[in-house]
């Protein structure tokens, strides 16, 4: 990682692993078993200044670089999926859309509360008629005067019940197809109007909050704009570029995750008078694995450096979640087979690790939807 990291970054690498494993290790297994969210530890991420690294100091951000925010969720992701998708889906999804399209107004009044942590940020894009199609959206906003009345619906959003405020997308111009025609909204979430479901149960990232929105009649002014109006998809697909990158390093501290306790259980497991490393059929799938981890790192850390170097990335980002996603469900699922029937009980740790993986190929984009933004980028460049 020479070629990404300089001091600075493997500094930022200490302290968080050292966070992860002091902090969130000892609590992990039951914030699972407990579906709790894990309040205490965001606050301390917040005094650690990992809930605002990528915004600048004016704000209470670290002022740190994609790099940096990049290895912070890949070492919280060694340890807990739930706390990592906190952290990230926050700042990449929850706040990044402000500091990228806010009002110089909005900016002073949010991003400071969001940076701190005192304010969690979510993201309200997924419909249940607008998931993969996320131009499908129903919600509709109809200005009124100096408001706008704000209809419709969201699913499976991330950190909604803990959230202050909620970015979200409605439909403005009723005359527009497909992805034209809709805007971006900054809204409190006490707004009136503004209902907040019960959290979902799911099979995996159990401590993470996940859960629908319903906005009835809710009235918001026209300041709550989020940009220009009726430019929303083309501001939601930038913000997702960079939570993409996110979820590649979440699938990627899982992944290695995963692999170092296989290989742990390895070299204590005896069968057949031998450590079972010794047999082929178990060493050669790992060092697959091992192989593809370190092509996922570089894929994700070239992506995170291009983009600090003000670069295209829509392929690259696309590329890294595919590959490190894919992976991580590759990966504990091998740690589940070669811990055998102990892989299947809540002892080990790669019973959880496998229950937080499949999302991964799911949230931020399908892995079918990130090879169909693959191939429409290698098909423009020839063009």
């Amino acid at each position: 990682m020479d070629l990404y990291f300089n001091d600075e970054h493997r500094m930022l690498q200490d302290m968080v692993r050292e966070f992860a494993e002091n902090e969130v290790a000892p609590v992990a297994e039951q914030l699972d078993k407990d579906e709790r969210f894990p309040t205490e530890i965001v606050s301390q991420m917040g005094e650690l200044g990992l809930m605002g690294m990528p915004f600048p100091e004016e704000y209470g951000g670290a002022e740190m670089d994609t790099v940096a925010y990049t290895i912070a969720v890949e070492e919280l992701a060694k340890v807990d999926s739930s706390v990592a998708i906190t952290m990230a889906a926050h700042t990449s999804l929850g706040t990044n859309p402000i500091y990228l399209f806010g009002t110089p107004e909005q900016k002073e009044k949010y991003l400071p509360k969001l940076t701190s942590a005192e304010y969690l940020g979510c993201f309200g894009l997924t419909e249940p008629e607008a998931g993969s199609d996320a131009g499908g959206t129903k919600t509709v906003a109809i200005a009124e005067g100096d408001d706008f009345i704000i209809n419709g619906s969201k699913n499976f959003i991330t950190n909604a019940g803990f959230a202050g405020t909620c970015v979200l997308t409605a439909r403005t111009d009723m005359n527009a197809k497909g992805s034209q025609g809709i805007s971006v909204f900054l809204v409190e979430t006490n707004t009136p109007g503004f209902h907040i479901g019960k959290p979902e149960k799911k099979m995996g990232w159990r401590a993470s909050d996940t859960r629908p929105l319903t906005f009835d009649n809710m009235r918001v002014s026209k300041k709550t704009l989020l940009g220009p109006l009726h430019d929303g998809f083309i501001q939601m697909m930038t913000a997702l570029q960079g939570g993409r990158i996110s979820v590649a390093a979440l699938s990627l501290g899982l992944a290695q995750a995963a692999f170092n306790a296989a290989v742990k259980y390895t070299t204590e497991r005896d069968a057949f008078g031998q450590k079972i490393h010794r047999f082929q059929g178990v060493s050669m799938p790992l060092a697959d694995i091992a192989t593809e981890i370190e092509a996922a790192r570089h894929l994700i850390y070239y992506a995170a450096w291009l983009k600090d170097q003000g670069k295209n990335i829509v392929k690259e980002a696309a590329m890294a979640k595919l590959f490190a996603s894919e992976l991580a469900v590759k990966a504990t699922q091998l740690a589940v087979q070669v811990h055998g029937g102990y892989g299947y009980i809540k002892e080990f740790p790669v019973e959880r690790y496998f229950r937080d993986a499949k999302i991964l190929t799911i949230g931020e984009g399908t892995s079918e939807v990130q090879k169909l933004v693959i191939m429409k980028q290698i098909l423009s460049s020839l063009s």
